[in-house]
C-alpha cells in the first residue's frame, strides 16, 4: 500500500497555501489559503471496502501557558501531545486520489458542516473545534481539513503525519460529530493496512527540529 502527496515532498516543509495561518511581520501570524493538499494512493491490499485519511499534529504543546503570548517562548522540552486536522472517511476504494483544494481552499470563520462530504464521504471534527471554543469569531465546529497554524512563539518545527487506512467494511462504525480519538480506536478492528507520509510546519522562522 502506497501513499504520497505532489503537494510537497515527504519530510520537508509543507506549503503555505496549505496552512491555516502563515507569518505576518507585524502580527506574528495571519490566516492564510488552507487549501488542503493534494493526497494519493495506489496498492491497496485485496479486500478493501473503504478508506480513511487522518492528518494529525504531534508536536502540539501540552500547557498553553506560553503559546502565542509576547516576550515568552514555547519551550522545546514541553512534553508534546497530538492535534488532529483532517479526517475523512467512507472513502470509495475506487478513488485513488484527493486533489489540491478540493475539499478544502479557504479559512471558514466558526467552522465548517458536516460530516457529509462529497461524494459519499464523511469528514470527522478537527481540533481547531476545541481551540476555537472561547473565541466568539471563531467558536463552531469544524468538519474536515484545516491546516497547520502552530504557535507563532513555539522554538520547534511540527510534524504533520497523514496517514490513509484501508477497512475491510464499506462504512465506518461511527456516527454523528467524531474526532480524532474515537474514529482511530473505532476503526481499528477493521484496518488491513496502513501508510503514512509527513510533512512539517513552523511559524516562527528560529524554529527547530527536535531530536
Amino acid at each position: 500500500m502506497k501513499l504520497w502527496t505532489d503537494s510537497f515532498a515527504d519530510g520537508a516543509a509543507i506549503p503555505a497555501e496549505h496552512a491555516f495561518g502563515k507569518p505576518d511581520p507585524t502580527s506574528h501570524v495571519t490566516l492564510s489559503d488552507n487549501r488542503n493538499p493534494h493526497v494519493a494512493w495506489s496498492d491497496l491490499p485485496e479486500g478493501t471496502r473503504s478508506l480513511v485519511l487522518v492528518c494529525h499534529d504531534v508536536d502540539v504543546p501540552s500547557r498553553g501557558d506560553d503559546v502565542n503570548q509576547e516576550g515568552k517562548r514555547v519551550p522545546a522540552e514541553l512534553p508534546r501531545v497530538d492535534f488532529f486536522h483532517w479526517l475523512l472517511f467512507d472513502i470509495p476504494p475506487s478513488r485513488s486520489a484527493i486533489a489540491a483544494g478540493e475539499l478544502c481552499d479557504s479559512v471558514t470563520a466558526r467552522g465548517k458542516p458536516g460530516p457529509e462530504a462529497p461524494g459519499g464521504m464523511r469528514h470527522g471534527v478537527n481540533d481547531y473545534t476545541g481551540w476555537f471554543a472561547g473565541d466568539p469569531d471563531m467558536a463552531g465546529t469544524y468538519f474536515g481539513y484545516d491546516g497547520p497554524c502552530p504557535p507563532w512563539n513555539d522554538t520547534i518545527v511540527h510534524h504533520y503525519h497523514f496517514t490513509l487506512y484501508a477497512l475491510d467494511v464499506a462504512r465506518a462504525p461511527v456516527e454523528g460529530e467524531i474526532g480524532g480519538a474515537r474514529l482511530l480506536e473505532a476503526i481499528e478492528p477493521h484496518v488491513l493496512d496502513r501508510a503514512s507520509f509527513v510533512g512539517t510546519y513552523a511559524i516562527a522562522a528560529d524554529a527547530v527540529v527536535r531530536r
